[in-house]
């Protein structure tokens, strides 16, 4: 992210690749992808996803957006979205679905929690 000082960045984190919610969610963003570019804004998605399985995720469903690995969870753990998540009455641990909207000057400006996609 400190490449791209200077740039607005949309990051969004989601749970997991290829997975309805997170299809959904990507392909609206590489939809909108050209809205923000004439903003000057990057577009980051980001998941605990390996560099191989998001290239496949990206040819699958021709996203445009750029995918970053964060196997070992340092940045999903520093944005403090690996949360207790509970589905069907059992607790685990995962990545809450969240997008961050970090100013050209490195800040975070604004941030949307437990986002639903649509569909």
């Amino acid at each position: 992210l400190a490449a791209l000082l200077g740039k607005p960045v949309v990051l969004y984190f989601y749970p997991q690749d290829d997975t309805t919610s997170c299809t959904n969610e990507a392909i609206s963003f590489s939809q909108l992808k050209p809205d923000f570019e004439k903003a000057g804004a990057v577009v980051i998605g980001l998941s605990p996803d390996s560099i191989k399985k998001h290239d496949k995720f990206k040819q699958k469903y021709d996203l445009t957006v750029d995918l970053v690995a964060d196997e070992e969870r340092k940045v999903i753990e520093a944005y403090r979205v690996w949360v207790e998540k509970t589905m069907y009455g059992r607790k685990y641990m995962g990545v809450e679905r969240a997008t961050f909207l970090i100013g050209k000057d490195g800040r975070i400006a604004r941030i949307w929690r437990q986002v639903r996609v649509k569909g």
